[in-house]
């Protein structure tokens, strides 16, 4: 593997993250990672979508959505195939690095997808779908759209889902606007959150760097020894 930033790649790779979050009687989460490997020129459309604000992002961020397989309950309420700016349609919550961008997808804003996405987890496991992001044109000057990323979910079994156990961060009201942990507020994810630690341990694997070695703590740990 070659560095990011050598010769080999020229740039660092650029990182997409779509964190569809699925409400039910247990709060799933189903991700999909995609890295651009080439530059992004900031007048294109992903440079644009991604130093955009949050209107333009979610004006123009489309999914479409393709059941494969799946019992005809399903098909009959989603459709054989279904487009939809996620913007508008539910809730959005974008989380932007240097080198990255996270799309935190809320279905249960939205009464009708809560409705069609529980009634789809329901046959989850005979389910094959396949989802498509993409950033939408709006006239002819953007045209071909470009897909982002591809992902093909199949027969998921809820049982499998790991459960992360993670300390919600701890809010409080300044002058100024909200704080996390006595820090104001910004566009970046705090380092202490679950966001900002994934991506910076995962940044430092992309660039070849080591993970800081963890400090020995005898406090807790107990030895014996022979008499």
């Amino acid at each position: 593997m070659k560095k990011a930033g050598s010769s080999g790649y020229g740039s660092p790779p650029f990182f997409w993250a779509f964190n569809l979050q699925v409400p039910s009687k247990d709060n799933y989460s189903a991700i999909a990672y995609f890295v651009s490997m080439d530059p992004i020129p900031e007048d294109s459309m992903m440079g644009r979508f991604i130093r955009g604000d949050d209107g333009y992002r979610n004006s123009r961020l489309k999914l479409i959505a393709n059941i494969v397989n799946g019992p005809w309950i399903v098909r009959a309420a989603v459709g054989e195939q279904a487009i939809c700016i996620l913007g508008r349609a539910v809730s959005c919550k974008y989380h932007h690095g240097d080198n990255f961008l996270e799309v935190d997808v809320d279905i249960g804003a939205s009464i009708l997808a809560n409705a069609v996405v529980h009634l789809a987890f329901g046959y989850v496991t005979f389910l094959t779908v396949d989802l498509a992001f993409l950033i939408e044109s709006q006239n002819d000057e953007e045209l071909p759209e470009k897909l982002l990323g591809t992902i093909r979910f199949g027969n998921l079994d809820p049982a499998s889902a790991v459960c992360i156990d993670v300390k919600e961060d701890q809010h409080q009201e300044g002058q100024d606007g909200v704080t996390v942990n006595g820090s104001k507020y910004s566009d970046e994810p705090p380092a202490s959150s679950l966001t900002g630690r994934w991506w910076k341990s995962f940044s430092t694997y992309i660039n070849g760097e080591e993970p800081p070695a963890k400090a020995n703590d005898n406090s807790d740990s107990s030895s014996s020894g022979e008499g």
